[in-house]
């Protein structure tokens, strides 16, 4: 443990590998705090998998912040640090909305310095203006950009036309115990060059199964009428409502392997997995895309979705990062 000299003054925790159940509790108190408080998820879903892996060993390093000299205080802020992603080790912080403008954030981003990470990238899950404040004064620069869009049940019913898959092409419904390895092939080979999601593994595929928000009706599959390979995907997602918050669906992976590409799969799975989401009644669909993808931007403007957020991943100049 070490103390930082601020005003609170705080004290880092330095954990490594996966936390006690009673430190993970904490951190997701915050997360869902902070959350709530910013209107963004503070940290991303993979970094909750990771944090949860027991097997995760020194893949994930945590650094707790809390006032220094009291017993027992509550959690002020945290950074998490995944190291070996394809972009380098990535960092997320996170201050409780009772410690902001404390000096918290400030405490861990110099900790998180002090590590001597190369190659360090961190997200800023909605770019509020507090993370791009704290980005510019310790030399961090965007390099990325993942927008949220959304699609209004409203505009569902103007913009999205009837599903009409390709000829030869069929679709079901994913089956656990039978579609995983098929699937985390096609996967790999639909997004070979993108950053985080062509390197899924079958034990980030099984911890998503176990969520509760987990629904293999809602997790299609274009195959070929022929022979069954499997030729595309659409994995939708329903986010539960919490308070005054609905309900909202997600468009959260389309897929579609390379030789299945050129016959307008994707759309079709994109429309399919939106009236899958449009048949449970809710109120709004939203998907992650990065902006420079203007391909898949343009269609999904085509279909009635709306830019609504954006995350932004920051590199520290230190890295040289080479994008």
């Amino acid at each position: 443990m070490t103390t930082e000299n601020h005003a609170p003054t705080w004290s880092i925790d330095r954990i490594t590998g996966a936390p006690p159940d009673e430190i993970l509790g904490e951190i997701l108190s915050l997360a869902t705090a902070a959350a709530e408080s910013d209107g963004n998820p503070p940290l991303s879903e993979q970094t909750l998998v990771t944090l949860r892996d027991h097997d995760a060993g020194d893949r994930v390093l945590v650094l707790a912040a809390r006032t220094a000299g009291q017993q027992d205080s509550e959690l002020a802020g945290i950074a998490v640090i995944t190291r070996g992603t394809s972009e380098g080790a990535v960092l997320e912080l996170v201050v409780g909305p009772d410690c902001r403008g404390e000096g918290a954030g400030t405490a861990l981003i110099e900790q998180v310095l002090r590590e001597g990470i190369g190659e360090l990238r961190g997200w800023s899950h909605g770019n509020h203006s507090a993370a791009a404040d704290l980005a510019e004064r310790f030399d961090f620069e965007p390099v990325r950009e993942l927008w949220r869009m959304r699609l209004t049940r409203a505009a569902v019913e103007q913009s999205v036309p009837a599903l009409r898959l390709p000829a030869g092409v069929g679709l079901r419904a994913f089956v656990p115990g039978q579609d995983e390895e098929a699937w985390l092939a096609a996967n790999a080979a639909a997004f070979a060059d993108h950053p985080e999601q062509g390197a899924t593994t079958l034990a980030d595929l099984q911890a998503r199964m176990a969520e509760d928000w987990f629904d293999a009706d809602g997790f299609l599959l274009a195959v070929s009428e022929d022979d069954g390979a499997l030729l595309g995907f659409h994995w939708t997602k329903i986010h539960p409502g919490a308070g005054d918050r609905a309900a909202m669906g997600e468009v959260y992976v389309v897929g579609v392997t390379p030789g299945a590409q050129g016959m307008g799969l994707g759309k079709a799975l994109t429309i399919a997995g939106i009236e899958y989401l449009h048949g449970k009644g809710l109120q709004a669909i939203m998907l992650y895309v990065d902006a420079d993808n203007t391909a898949a931007v343009s269609l999904y403007r085509q279909l009635g979705f709306t830019r609504w957020d954006v995350d932004v991943m920051y590199a520290h100049k230190a890295a040289e990062p080479t994008l």
